[in-house]
């Protein structure tokens, strides 16, 4: 399919991711100012924000019941929910007010992702496309544009609620591109007859990759300014440049693997990312000036980039039709534990070991690939026979 009308089917989906990644890579950048608003350390920042992730997983917990009972205008809703959402955190300098506009952001959050990466999903079967690349491409790249707009609107002195203000309009007019005629995601709700109500263990082992997937992005965006710094002894600009380089190399690798995706097999696909990835892994920890460091994230970027989105078109490819949202839903719960467990994980393994030893430990995480890309290939076996 030409690439004009690929970009027609995709709109509503890449509309929700890059609204997602700009609003992610705001926060990410105007965190320091929000720190300095609330009068908080680092450690009692860490708790505030502790409670973020918790409604994020009740959300996506609770997203195909409010997903199939919106209907149609389910994913306009969801993010532009999100976007109201991440205008709050800027406006409460209050502390015990802060928890609770973060728990907005994490719950509509983790709402949007089920129902995007389900509609991407619904898209991709529907039509015969392969679009999860793309539409983790859109979020890959919205987050180094929030980040570096946010970058620049600090420079000019404008203050969290303001940034954020600005950085949750644009969210809403990309919450306005989602709408659809008929946008409904269908297969959100279980059978009331009780059929097709089995998942199996698809969305278990493609949520498994997704899980090691997002731990590797995690690595490099949480450790590799602080592994350029404290173990290569490089400047702070130096530093800043480790998570810049892995968002933007993934948002080019996506849209790569958005063009080789129905060339080659998914599996084949997924192994060669996870070996690539820790390949990259590993030149990052044994890596002795700030340049190699740079390389290996490059190179993890590139291999990583491809397995969450592929493995989420697996799970929506393989899974039974009448099931196939709900399928996506299980797995996007579970894949997102990387981002909830992967950083203090990593962080139990650094301040055990070092940094090296964290890199170390990603690279034989990715390698668990081979094995869950096995598994799910028989697991889908069992389905098709079902």
């Amino acid at each position: 399919m030409p690439l004009a009308r690929t970009l027609i089917a995709a709109r509503p989906a890449v509309a929700a991711f890059a609204a997602m990644g700009v609003l992610w890579g705001t926060f990410a950048a105007v965190l320091p100012d929000l720190k300095t608003m609330l009068g908080v350390d680092e450690a009692r920042l860490g708790f505030l924000l502790l409670f973020t992730p918790l409604a994020a997983v009740t959300a996506m917990l609770l997203a195909p019941v409010i997903g199939a009972g919106l209907g149609r205008i389910a994913l306009p809703l969801s993010a532009g929910a999100m976007a109201l959402a991440f205008a709050l955190p800027g406006q409460v300098p209050v502390v015990w007010l802060f928890p609770v506009a973060m728990m907005c952001c994490g719950a509509a959050t983790g709402l949007t992702d089920v129902l995007m990466n389900a509609r991407t999903a619904q898209i991709e079967t529907e039509r015969g496309l392969h679009l999860m690349n793309l539409t983790h491409a859109a979020y890959s790249f919205g987050y180094a544009a929030g980040a570096i707009g946010t970058g620049f609107m600090r420079g000019w002195g404008w203050g969290p609620g303001w940034v954020m203000g600005v950085m949750a309009a644009f969210g809403l007019v990309c919450a306005l591109l989602t709408w659809e005629r008929d946008g409904t995601i269908h297969g959100l709700r279980k059978p009331q007859d009780g059929s097709g109500g089995g998942l199996g263990l698809l969305p278990v082992i493609g949520g498994g990759m997704v899980l090691i997937a997002f731990l590797t992005e995690n690595a490099a965006e949480n450790w590799s300014a602080l592994h350029i710094e404290k173990t290569l002894g490089g400047s702070p600009s130096e530093g800043a440049l480790g998570p810049a380089a892995l968002a933007l190399t993934m948002g080019f690798a996506r849209l790569a693997g958005q063009g080789i995706a129905g060339r080659i097999s998914p599996t084949a696909l997924l192994k060669g990312g996870a070996v690539i990835s820790a390949t990259g892994a590993l030149i990052a920890s044994q890596a002795i000036s700030p340049a190699m460091a740079y390389a290996g994230f490059i190179v993890m970027g590139i291999g990583s980039s491809v397995i969450a989105p592929t493995a989420f078109s697996l799970v929506g490819r393989l899974g039974p039709p009448e099931a196939r949202a709900r399928a996506v839903a299980r797995a996007t719960l579970l894949g997102y534990f990387g981002y909830f467990f992967g950083p203090p994980m990593l962080g139990f393994v650094a301040g055990a070991f070092g940094l090296r030893a964290a890199f170390i430990f990603t690279a034989c995480a990715l390698l668990c690939i081979f094995p869950l890309a096995a598994l799910m290939l028989r697991a889908s076996g069992r389905v098709q026979r079902a």
